[in-house]
């Protein structure tokens, strides 16, 4: 028992604390040679070089060549040691790199319609970063004919400086024919997932990123889209699953958690218990917690798996509870004898029941919807739409039934607006009944209507104009780290700062941030001096200002419209006067400035989590300040030492974007 118990101590140390495929056990890793770094930056050099050369090329095809130049750049900047192995992956990735541009550059591009497994790419929105993503195209798939998607999430994964080779050499088996390929009903999709967030924030992004870039090359059929994973892989599956819980025909996790507070008190040495949390920060798991949704899997069939020994077998027993409140019965195939391993027999069974859930594809009409959200974040279910909530971080549920010519929806819970997207259903609606309100939908239909609007004043609900609320609503809902899901472009003074122990902040928080999202979330910091800053930035980007009002002149031009007060002297922040000299505002609010409809403008603050958490566990990847915070500086800093705040005060607007007490 003794020995079993030590090694799924090792097996559980690997999983979570290594890359896929990431293993060197005996390669004594050693410092490159002076020769073998002399040769790998001169490669480098000559990769970026001839990427330059390509640029006609469409942005897919630059970035499938580009992943290996991008691998071996992070490599380099972030491993001191390296294995024999790990010095052939970068000798492999100058020469695939170099291939590939070749390709290109005579408009040869076999890996283009060949099957086997690929290491693709594409550049997100979020960055302009190039991320790679792993596929496996069966022998027996063709073009002509729409063919089904499995997106297969990965387990845990340390963020190392090698972890895009690793993953990529995974999937890229060269770009010739290959004489074995895997003869299945289906393209797999392995999105990286900016490597180890649990599948949040831009890990998120990144997912719905890689199926759309797939959905380009593949004729692929969307109402056939399977996510699953295992270990992390599964947490993401719950996660992104059921708060999009029509976007996928089925779900797939095998051994994956759900919550926060009780995963953080699995008894292994290298996990951090998460206590109890300020009010706000407990109010923003429930923006991630899965187990939060658990109403959503009456929408999208979860079909879950689970070692009966694994270490974490109580996450799927939580989430089978939540599932049983919600009067829905949970799933979950039990190994028998098992750890935390994907046993063959009982994966078998699960892609068995999977299959037939493909084979009758997503109903898009659903006669009957009921739907959970904690957040306007994650706000559609097929012909629903939540557009207002009275209360952010609170249940909110909407149940609606389609009748011949009529709908039906329990009164809502915690929902002050939302629409019908009648574009979605099979008869146009002639009536609408929410709890004993009885509505004619007959005024509000036309044949451009796409959607009818429904608001509640009081507590009566009637046809409202589909004008966009000037409150907390979808994509512009907070908290802060919200910002960095979407495009963004963090904006630096030239201007002569206020007070100079802030500018110093301002200066050293942008720095802070800049290093953090290199290293963990595989992108270069996208950054713009104010004076440079254009009207496609304003309409296209979250604007991300670091300063003071005399320092930077977007931070000037935006304090008018922001819910703070704020001059050389004094910071007026809900009601309580600071000091400015020594004291930060850190806020997310929707950009008021014209032209920037849709988009957030953020002070002085990059993800309220930090390398501290980065570099540890997934799961500590939450919200720590909300929508706001007040930050007293740190008078000792210097460049020597570790850049610090103290956090005075901190939480969310209501839903008006305006402070709770007023």
């Amino acid at each position: 028992m003794a020995r079993q118990c030590r090694f799924l101590s090792i097996l559980l140390t690997l999983l979570f604390c290594t890359c896929p495929g990431a293993l060197s056990l005996g390669q004594n890793p050693q410092p490159l040679t002076t020769e073998q770094r002399q040769t790998f930056d001169q490669g480098l050099r000559t990769l970026q070089e001839s990427l330059e050369t390509i640029r006609d090329q469409s942005p897919s095809e630059i970035a499938d060549a580009s992943i290996f130049a991008k691998g071996l750049k992070w490599a380099l900047q972030y491993d001191q040691k390296f294995s024999p192995r790990d010095v052939t992956l970068m000798k492999k990735a100058m020469e695939r790199g170099k291939q590939r541009i070749e390709a290109l550059n005579t408009n040869k591009k076999p890996w283009r319609t060949r099957k086997g497994k690929l290491a693709l790419g594409y550049v997100s929105v979020v960055d302009n970063s190039v991320q790679p993503y792993g596929i496996i195209v069966p022998e027996n798939y063709d073009p002509s004919q729409p063919v089904r998607l499995d997106v297969v999430l990965h387990g845990s994964s340390r963020p190392v400086g090698l972890s895009e080779l690793r993953f990529i050499a995974r999937f890229d088996k060269g770009d010739e024919k290959q004489s074995s390929v895997p003869d299945k009903p289906y393209i797999e999709l392995h999105p990286l997932g900016r490597v180890e967030n649990c599948y949040r924030w831009a890990g998120e992004t990144d997912v719905f990123e890689a199926i759309e870039d797939v959905c380009r090359r593949y004729n692929i059929d969307r109402r056939r889209i399977v996510l699953r994973g295992m270990s992390m892989g599964a947490s993401g599956t719950w996660h992104l699953g059921l708060k999009h819980p029509d976007r996928f025909v089925a779900l797939g996790p095998y051994c994956g958690y759900v919550d926060t507070h009780h995963f953080s008190k699995t008894p292994l040495k290298n996990f951090v218990k998460v206590g109890p949390l300020p009010p706000h920060q407990e109010l923003g798991l429930h923006m991630l917690d899965s187990i939060d949704y658990a109403a959503n899997a009456g929408v999208v069939p979860a079909i879950a798996c689970i070692g009966e020994k694994d270490v974490f077998f109580q996450a799927h027993v939580l989430m089978g509870k939540a599932m049983q409140q919600e009067g829905l019965s949970m799933v979950n195939l039990i190994s028998p004898g098992t750890g935390h391993v994907i046993d063959p027999v009982t994966h078998a069974e699960q892609m068995r029941r999977i299959g037939l859930h493909v084979a009758t594809g997503l109903n898009r009409q659903p006669q009957q919807l009921r739907f959970v959200t904690w957040t306007l974040k994650y706000n559609r279910c097929h012909w629903l739409e939540i557009l207002g909530l009275e209360k952010h971080y609170a249940k909110a549920i909407i149940s609606a039934q389609l009748h011949d010519d009529r709908i039906e929806i329990t009164e809502p819970q915690n929902i002050t607006r939302f629409a019908i997207q009648t574009a979605h259903l099979p008869k146009t609606p002639k009536t609408l009944r929410i709890g004993t309100t009885e509505i004619s939908l007959l005024p509000a239909i036309t044949a451009q209507s796409k959607k009818i609007v429904v608001e509640r004043r009081g507590n009566t609900w009637s046809i409202a104009d589909n004008t966009p609320s000037t409150g907390k609503r979808p994509g512009l809902q907070g908290p802060i780290d919200d910002a960095f899901s979407s495009p963004f472009l963090c904006v630096r003074g030239t201007g002569k700062p206020w007070n100079t122990d802030v500018n110093a902040y301002a200066t050293a928080s942008l720095k802070r941030f800049a290093d953090e999202w290199h290293h963990y979330f595989r992108g270069e910091l996208p950054i713009k001096d104010d004076i440079d800053v254009t009207e496609e930035d304003l309409r296209t980007r979250n604007l991300i200002l670091f300063g003071d009002p005399g320092s930077n002149s977007y931070i000037a031009k935006v304090l008018p419209h922001l819910p703070l007060k704020w001059s050389k002297k004094m910071l007026q922040f809900g009601k309580r006067d600071y000091p400015a000299g020594n004291h930060v505002p850190a806020l997310i609010v929707p950009n008021p400035l014209s032209g920037a409809n849709g988009r957030y403008v953020v002070l002085n603050s990059g993800h309220t989590f930090r390398e501290a958490d980065l570099a540890k566990l997934n799961y500590l990847l939450f919200p720590r300040w909300g929508d706001w915070a007040v930050l007293q500086l740190d008078p000792s800093h210097s460049e020597s030492k570790p850049l610090k705040e103290n956090v005075l005060r901190a939480g969310y607007f209501n839903e008006q974007w305006k402070w709770y007490e007023e």
